[in-house]
């Protein structure tokens, strides 16, 4: 099983920027489709992005698009998210997750449910 675990997070005033690493070990996730979710206190974990592990297929929530960038170095083993242009609603417990599916180059997958590894997050709070 691959491990994963999330770094990058902090504070930051809005309109400002982060980016979050997601570095795995145990396993290669050259074979995951990987996302990010985040989860605001009180609310439902949600999805983020994802990206295929051929990185040829990207998603993104509606609320992100334009602003959140996934990307991954399969050689490094680590997945990304940049965030520009960071708005207070943003704020959240971020964590990156993967999906072992070595099958299909460009499956990704948008579900908390789908995915089948998880690190354990790292706190983003953005102030206005």
């Amino acid at each position: 099983q691959v491990q994963l675990v999330e770094s990058g997070g902090g504070t930051v005033q809005a309109g400002g920027s982060l980016r979050l690493s997601c570095a795995a070990s145990g396993r290669t996730i050259s074979s995951y489709a990987m996302g990010w979710f985040r989860q605001a206190p009180g609310k439902e974990r949600e999805v983020v992005a994802a990206i295929s592990w051929s990185a040829t297929r990207t998603s993104y929530a509606d609320s992100v698009t334009g602003r959140f960038t996934i990307s991954r170095d399969n050689a490094k083993n680590t997945v990304y998210l940049q965030m520009n242009s960071l708005k207070p609603e943003d704020t959240a417990k971020y964590y990156c997750a993967g999906r072992y599916a070595p099958v299909n180059r460009h499956i990704l997958f948008n579900t908390v449910q789908e995915y089948d590894a998880w690190g354990q997050g790292t706190q983003v709070t953005v102030s206005s």
